[in-house]
């Protein structure tokens, strides 16, 4: 018998329908209550006119905090909720957002379950203005929920069909982009339980985890800078060196002083 769901791609990444109804689970929404709040600790102390918010889940109460006015959330199917917010139907991978005109994108939970999350990148990339900030919430591998995903991998149901990106390869990756990391944080340390009466007992884990396990939380959250590099005028220098040559002074080359010690 296939234990594997119809509507799953061959690649693995469950479609953006499944991937939502998990999310607007018991324990899906648990966890994006835990996003929501890490999130809206750095949203406030970042201005600007325009923020996105790119993926499936289209939380538009990810962004409440946010004191920009302009929110605009996109998905590539029509199963969001997006009723706060205009909601622009496109591929992650090929965003048609003009080129540096967002202040501030927010991915959540995108990554792990893109084809193409280097793409999805580079896109954040472009449509972010100098200075911009990116905010990525993931699940991190090297965790109790990375565990439960080895064991649990094989039923290709999310979210333990994504692919979970460690913090590190995530660093890099954004470096490699010329983004400065300004801050990351790992939370939620309980187990991914459904049964609601057990986590709500477990809830003292939180609190404990931060102080005795901080690298083990299942979640992480990353917030990092586009980074602007300032180019050096080129044609200053050619104006300088013509004044030298036009007022007789000729500067020293290597085939001059040769010539010189020859005589």
């Amino acid at each position: 018998m296939n234990t594997q769901p119809d509507n799953l791609p061959e690649n693995g990444i469950p479609s953006g329908h499944e991937l939502l109804n998990w999310f607007n689970g018991k324990l899906g929404h648990s966890v994006l209550a835990a996003g929501r709040n890490r999130v809206s600790r750095i949203l406030p102390d970042l201005f600007g006119y325009h923020i996105l918010q790119v993926g499936e889940l289209a939380d538009v109460r990810l962004l409440d905090s946010s004191r920009i006015n302009h929110k605009i959330i996109t998905a590539q199917t029509d199963n969001t909720n997006a009723e706060k917010s205009p909601t622009l139907l496109c591929k992650s991978e090929a965003l048609p957002v003009t080129s540096e005109s967002m202040d501030v994108v927010v991915l959540s939970h995108l990554l792990e379950f893109a084809d193409n999350p280097h793409q999805i990148l580079r896109e954040t990339e472009r449509v972010l203005i100098g200075e911009g900030h990116v905010i990525i919430l993931g699940f991190n591998p090297w965790s109790i929920w990375g565990l439960w995903r080895l064991l649990l991998a094989w039923r290709g149901r999310p979210p333990w069909s994504g692919h979970y990106i460690g913090l590190t390869r995530l660093r890099d990756w954004l470096t490699l982009l010329d983004f400065e990391i300004i801050r990351t944080e790992r939370f939620y340390f309980r187990p991914p339980l459904e049964n609601t009466v057990i986590m709500q007992r477990l809830q003292f884990m939180e609190h404990l985890g931060g102080y005795c396990w901080p690298f083990f939380g299942s979640v992480y959250m990353l917030c990092a800078k586009k980074r602007v590099i300032s180019l050096t005028p080129i044609k200053l220098q050619w104006q300088t060196r013509r004044r030298m040559i036009a007022s007789g002074l000729v500067e020293p080359s290597a085939r001059n002083t040769s010539i010189q010690n020859d005589c």
